[in-house]
């Protein structure tokens, strides 16, 4: 395992890489690594020759100063957990002046509605510094193709949106959600959670498959009532929105077609620590 912290050995390592006709794997993440994320490294080792993972918490997709303090941080156990891979995995883990230079900033994009919607609607600015980092990651490393988790299906979405847009010839390769036993999708926030929490928050996906089941009978709005009404009850979790939408647009439904895709989308709270989550639905 090579470890970069500076962004020019690494352009040159792949430079040498790609010279010999190798293709480069990207698993972008923001560290607190967990067995979601080595699905992510996983699937890249089975379709590149080189995989690289950056790890870097990055301050401009955050609009809550305290969420990015608290972010958890630990490299060396990040770094262990990837050694159990026992592959040659190159990672890169730049500080924010490295990565952007003296002016940490995000760039503004257009994503045509994916990122107003859901967690953009709570978060703001957060997909403009997604997409910002993400774009320099990929003028980095140059990957020829790079992995996301489909709990982040949202961003997923706007990352393959920003690939198109910008003509940066990268695939992008979405996985499937890794979960606890409990259903609970893995996250570093999870880390956050008390014990009582994390058991609780395992609620959210049992949730999600009921309101699947659900919305084979029953149309969007009943099935939105029915999940709310659930969490007014529920004392642990507070919910911030549901959703079901259209999967490629993100835009949300009011009836169902046929022949369309749709997922539901979930953002609840277990006390301060704020969980996201997504399921495709049966139509």
């Amino acid at each position: 395992m090579q470890v970069f912290r500076e962004k020019q050995p690494l352009i040159q390592a792949i430079q040498r890489i790609k010279s010999d006709g190798k293709s480069i794997g990207l698993v972008p993440t923001m560290g607190a690594l967990h067995e979601g994320h080595l699905s992510l490294v996983q699937n890249a080792l089975k379709e590149s020759d080189q995989v690289v993972v950056s790890i870097f918490v990055n301050p401009t997709q955050f609009d809550n100063p305290e969420d990015l303090e608290k972010y958890p941080r630990n490299l060396e156990k990040d770094l262990e957990l990837l050694k159990k891979e026992k592959a040659d995995i190159w990672v890169f883990s730049p500080t924010a002046n490295e990565l952007y230079g003296d002016k940490i900033f995000s760039q503004n994009f257009d994503f045509e509605g994916l990122e107003s919607v859901m967690e953009g609607e709570f978060r703001t600015g957060h997909f403009d510094g997604v997409g910002t980092v993400v774009k320099h990651l990929f003028e980095i490393i140059t990957p020829n193709k790079a992995f996301f988790g489909e709990k982040d299906y949202q961003q997923l979405q706007i990352i393959k949106k920003l690939t198109r847009t910008t003509g940066l010839p990268v695939e992008i390769v979405g996985c499937p959600i890794l979960r606890e036993t409990s259903g609970l999708a893995r996250s570093s926030r999870n880390e956050r959670l008390s014990s009582q929490h994390r058991v609780e928050a395992a609620f959210i996906y049992k949730t999600l498959k009921t309101a699947n089941q659900l919305f084979g009978t029953e149309s969007a709005e009943y099935v939105t009532n029915w999940v709310e009404n659930q969490f007014k009850s529920n004392k642990h979790l507070k919910l911030e929105y549901f959703e079901i939408a259209n999967s490629e647009t993100l835009k949300k439904i009011s009836t169902k077609e046929k022949g369309k895709q749709y997922r539901a989308f979930i953002a609840a709270y277990a006390n301060d620590i704020r969980l996201i989550d997504n399921i495709a639905l049966d139509n």
